[in-house]
């Protein structure tokens, strides 16, 4: 795994990680509330899924190879990044901060007002 994702995602306000499904992946959550999902596959890379607006996905679809819609997830709202070194770490970080500010904003005000 990426320490220095998941570290990063683990520094948001409230964040929290666990492993609803098993041993991997490992999913960061806000107000239970999944922003992150982290896991690695046979070929030794590590993936991401977080969660993005949908214009905002397709425009870092169409320029990355790395960004793609997100597997087992809804395509639309989500892309799967590998961590490849083909992106720079503060794009990943960016795509982490824009996912926890989704799903923050779409908490009922009592939550969000507790992160």
């Amino acid at each position: 795994m990426d320490n220095k994702i998941i570290e990063y995602c683990l520094k948001k306000k409230g964040a929290t990680k666990d492993y609803p499904f098993g041993f991997t992946p490992l999913v960061i959550k806000i107000a239970g509330k999944m922003f992150a999902l982290i896991f690695e596959e046979k070929e030794g890379f590590v993936y991401i899924n977080l969660k993005c607006d949908p214009i905002i996905a397709e425009n870092l679809r169409e320029q990355h190879e790395a960004v793609r819609p997100g597997y087992h997830m809804n395509k639309k709202h989500w892309n799967t990044v590998t961590i490849d070194g083909s992106l720079p770490d503060s794009d990943i970080f960016a795509m982490i901060d824009h996912s926890y500010d989704l799903v923050v904003k779409s908490l009922p005000k009592s939550l969000r007002e507790l992160v």
